[in-house]
This record gives structure tokens, sequence and C-alpha cells, in this order.
């Protein structure tokens, strides 16, 4: 009974040891993991919307065309919220699940990487950053006089920075757990070491989004929230207000914790189907846009070029089509479909697993294949 109580006790006394040496650990065990919407237990940065909203027009063939049973149960098996397709700028289907209503927010998780490379294009037309070849230790004074000096915002945009950033979701003491939970995630970028040449090999790292939203705040003066806000989000004619989960120091969660509704997202695939414009007027450079829906080809994967990604965009061959995508843990997706001249955007729980060493989850073919098929009987 002694030799069992002194077991329990120096258990305990180890847990709360370890609680004290790393606090996030406490909101870690609490949460269990991160959902949705977190952005109700977090502090935010607000993202408010233009004056000028433009809503979705609802097309004359708005939800008269609806998906299988069989699609749905699927949709529903991976515990889908919402999904809509908008074309040609009008809104054709709209779906939500589980009492979600069309100005309920969420969380886009690492699809906000994507909105934070669309920022560093408009930073670098407006001459904040010269180009996507300037080191990184020009804007970040941690990163002059060390190994990371070879460092360019090019290597964080195509993740090839070869920096030491550990990237488990499921170990609680990782750099991205830590991020997520702790109370200064520039703490733990400022100390990044580079372990393997920049720019040869893809290996996503959270950590290089965030180094990207230091640098966007060093360039332009502006929060990452507030640059967003008046380069993009007003510029988009949005209509619900938009949150950036923030740390206890005030930056921006830069790598995932962008807060939307489904339609004010699909604003953002809008913008780069339309090659950075918004209704004539070009908020993001052309070129940009291109080079950042192209696959960076240049590095390597397991000794195989990277077909599958740009910068901070994925993309997906489907059907005969490259689209490029926005994409978070969980299932939040912004597909980009030229060849239809429409936005797809799906929210929701879960995700499917990716099978056969490829580099996409399964479910992102079940929404894509959905999305084709309703569009090509509209046509």
């Amino acid at each position: 009974m002694k030799k069992r109580y002194i077991v329990i006790v120096g258990g305990v006394t180890v847990i709360v040891a370890l609680i004290f040496m790393e606090p996030h650990l406490l909101k870690t065990l609490y949460y269990n993991f991160p959902g949705i919407y977190d952005y109700t237990f977090y502090e935010n940065h607000v993202i408010e919307p233009a004056d000028n909203t433009y809503p979705w027009p609802e097309a004359s063939i708005y939800n008269k065309f609806q998906l299988p049973d069989t699609t749905l149960e699927v949709f529903e098996e991976y515990e889908t919220e919402a999904f809509l397709i908008i074309q040609s700028k009008q809104l054709i289907y709209e779906k939500y699940w589980k009492d979600r209503a069309p100005d309920d927010i969420s969380n886009s998780f690492s699809a906000a990487k994507s909105i934070v490379s669309l920022l560093i294009g408009i930073a670098i037309e407006e001459g904040k950053i010269k180009s996507v070849e300037q080191p990184v230790a020009d804007f970040v004074p941690e990163f002059k006089d060390r190994n990371t000096e070879k460092v360019t915002i090019k290597h964080l945009l195509t993740m090839s920075s070869g920096l030491n950033w550990n990237e488990s979701y499921i170990d609680p003491f990782s750099a991205t757990t830590k991020a997520y939970y702790g109370s200064d995630v520039n703490m733990l970028v400022k100390d990044l070491e580079v372990i393997t040449e920049p720019g040869v090999a893809f290996k996503y790292l959270s950590g290089n989004t965030q180094l990207l939203a230091m640098i966007i705040r060093n360039a332009t003066g502006k929060s990452l929230a507030k640059y967003a806000e008046q380069k993009l989000w007003q510029p988009l004619q949005a209509v619900d207000t938009a949150l950036w989960m923030i740390d206890a120091q005030g930056m921006e969660r830069a790598y995932c914790c962008f807060n939307a509704t489904a339609q004010d997202y699909a604003r953002l695939g809008q913008l780069v189907l339309d090659s950075g414009r918004w209704f004539g007027k070009q908020v993001v450079p052309k070129d940009y846009i291109a080079e950042a829906t192209s696959p960076a080809i240049f590095l390597t994967d397991e000794g195989e070029p990277v077909d599958f990604y740009g910068y901070q965009f994925w993309i997906v061959e489907r059907q005969g089509q490259q689209i490029p995508y926005f994409r978070g843990i969980l299932g939040q997706y912004i597909f980009i479909l030229p060849e239809y001249n429409a936005v797809v955007v799906r929210l929701g729980h879960e995700r499917g697993e990716k099978e056969n060493g490829q580099h996409h989850p399964n479910d992102v073919f079940v929404y894509l294949d959905a999305a084709i098929k309703m569009l090509q009987r509209m046509e």
C-alpha cells in the first residue's frame, strides 16, 4: 500500500513538474485535440468586413441540383458542416449540417497558410519586400550571423527551409503543439537552426509560415490581421467579420488559425481563380498567383519532383485538371477549378487518410468528384 502511494504521489509530482515547465500541456490535456470552434476560448484579432460588402448572388439554378444520398453519406461520415459551390461569381449550391448557419465562422487551420502566402504577394507588390529571394534575416534579426542567414522567403513559401521545427501533431512536446497551445509562438521560431540545405527538399513545417507572418509584420509595421483586413478582406468585400487567433503576446498563430464563414472563404478561392483580381481590381499580383499555384518541381520529396505544392498552396490532379487548393488538417478546403470557372468550399471536423504514399487525403477526391459531377450537369 505504501509503495503504491509513493508511486501515485511520484507520478502526480512528475505531471505537476512537467506542467510547470511546459505550461501549454495544461491546455493540451484539457482540450485534447484542436477543434474548428477553438476561437471561442482564445483571444483573437478582429478582421472587420468592408463597408461595401458583396454578398454572393444566388444563380437561377441555386440548389436545383442535389447531391446523391450515397455521396451525402460519405460527407456525413467525415462530419461535414458546410459545402458550397460558386460558379461565375454566383452561388449555385450550398448545404450546411449540424445546425450550422451561413454566418457561422470556424477555423481554417492550415488553409491559413495560403492566406499568408497571398499577403506576401501583396507586400512584394507594395515594395515592402523586394522579392521571394530576399533573405529572412533582413526581417528577423535572430537569423543574422548564423547558419540561418541562407534561408530565403522562397524557401519558407515552398516548405524547403531545412529548419529543425518538429511538426508532430501527436507529440505534446512538439513545436506545433506548443505553437497552438503555448503563449509565445514567435519564441519557437526565433531559435530555429538549419539542419538540411535550404531549397533542396520539401518538408512541411508550420514554423515556416509563422516566420512569413513575422516578415509581414516587420516589413509593413502592421499586425498580420490588420494587414489582412486592409489589403485582402476589405478589398474582397467580405460580408462577415473574421477572427485570427493570437497568443499571449498578441501575435497571430499564422500557420493555422484564421476563422471565417464558408461564403467568405469562397472569396479567397475566387481571388485565386481570377489571377489575383477582384471585379477588375488587382489585389494580388497576377505573376505571384501563377507562381504560388504552380508546383515547385525544382524541389524533391523522397527523390521525386514536388508536383503537389507551390507557395503554401497544395496542387492536385483530378479528372485531367490541375487544381490548386487551400487545406486545413480537419478537412478545411477551398478548391479552385479553372476549367469550370468555379470555387468549391468544404468545412468540417474530419478528413480522410493519405493512402499509398499520396500527398492528398482521400476525401479530397470525394468532394472534387461530387462538385465536378454537379458542374457538368449544369453545362
